[in-house]
């Protein structure tokens, strides 16, 4: 795939979803299916960072998917190609593939099953011959890495246990903390003045690496887990979720935290809906979004701490019991949303500009998760 290339006036965005039937593209303007990929199992979906691919976490296999668009920077203007959509022959072996971290121009590849992180290059994720750097950790666990200036943050633990991060440039640890019970999930801040910052979540309130260590944030409960978040490179909070019962399975929270990355502190809004960890996302001058319960988007100021308003896009639903049956997934690329309603079979696309739906596409499959490429190579 990624061959025949040529040159096109512009491109639009595209979706690729991922169902028990395997992978299908559609384009997300048309809902027009640009191309159908067969596979069994349980398929994850992270975008590569390059605006073009997509990393198909396929039980011990990374998989690198060609969405076929592309713009190159071109002095004042960009260039804008179409190629053959469908994945690449280009893998990454991982034993029990596990998250996918683009950031500041180099994409993160976790492997549960080793507790080890593949880096490289985003631009050359799609390359056979991409230069891959493999730091191992000692017991194999539930983990994430994330690709900073100088370095990278990866989580450390055991199949049991984890609660440390470490900030790691060549095998050698340059800071740590170990006051992260339960670490889980990670999101980028706006950087400082001293460059890149991150989030990672915690079962009593997170930690923020910045300035070259880290930071632990304060909750207002004992048990207070900030698993899932979502970031922008435009704002200094990021959103997360926030559980507050060590039993809830599944827990139903209603109320999202706003971390000031800046200030290490956290604040909580009350969106009087719940919600699941597909449903937080960033709009483009970094509000937070989520899709909540009732079938809308919550849009939340996150300097006033408010829901500034709400965004009717799919009919009211409910978590399921398992967590990898199809379920709604918001994405948000520029100022678009992306919603699927996997009982409706349907992908809605909303306006958060406007917050007006402004297309609906039947689907053939319910959706079980999303990504969405634009052809611009985009932070994290």
């Amino acid at each position: 795939m990624g061959g025949d290339e040529r040159e096109v006036d512009a491109v639009t965005p595209r979706v690729l979803l991922a169902h028990d039937a395997g992978l299908t593209l559609l384009d997300a303007e048309t809902g027009e299916v640009l191309h159908e990929e067969a596979r069994e199992g349980f398929l994850r979906l992270g975008a590569a960072g390059d605006g073009r691919h997509v990393v198909v976490a396929d039980g011990g296999t990374f998989r690198v998917f060609d969405a076929g668009i592309e713009e190159q920077a071109h002095g004042d203007h960009a260039h804008a190609y179409e190629f053959t959509p469908g994945l690449t022959d280009v893998t990454y072996e991982a034993p029990h593939a596990g998250h996918v971290v683009p950031h500041g121009g180099r994409t993160a590849l976790w492997s549960d099953g080793e507790g080890s992180v593949q880096l490289l290059d985003t631009a050359a994720v799609a390359d056979p011959d991409a230069d891959v750097t493999r730091l191992p950790d000692p017991s194999p666990h539930h983990g994430v890495a994330v690709p900073v200036e100088g370095g990278v943050v990866m989580t450390h633990g055991t199949e049991e246990e984890r609660s440390e991060v470490r900030f790691v440039r060549d095998d050698e640890v340059l800071a740590r903390t170990t006051d992260c019970p339960g670490v889980h999930g990670e999101a980028s801040a706006a950087p400082d003045l001293d460059g890149d910052v991150v989030l990672f979540g915690c079962e009593d309130g997170p930690v923020v690496f910045r300035g070259g260590d880290f930071h632990k944030v304060e909750a207002p409960d004992d048990y207070a887990r900030t698993g899932n978040a979502a970031g922008s490179p435009v704002s200094s909070v990021v959103l997360t979720d926030y559980k507050t019962d060590p039993d809830g399975d599944p827990e139903r929270p209603t109320r999202v935290a706003l971390v000031d990355t800046r200030e290490d502190s956290l604040r909580l809004v009350d969106l009087g809906s719940a919600y699941w960890f597909r449903s937080l996302a960033r709009g483009p001058m970094g509000e937070g979004v989520v899709l909540t319960y009732d079938g809308s988007l919550a849009v939340v100021d996150v300097e006033a701490g408010v829901v500034d308003r709400r965004i009717p896009v799919v009919a009211p639903w409910q978590e399921k019991e398992d967590w990898q049956e199809p379920g709604p997934v918001l994405q948000v690329a520029g100022d678009l949303a992306y919603v699927t309603d996997a009982e409706r079979r349907e992908l809605v696309v909303a306006d958060l500009t406007s917050g007006e739906v402004v297309a609906r596409h039947a689907l053939d499959h319910a959706p079980v998760e999303m990504a969405v490429v634009t052809g611009e190579a985009g932070g994290h």
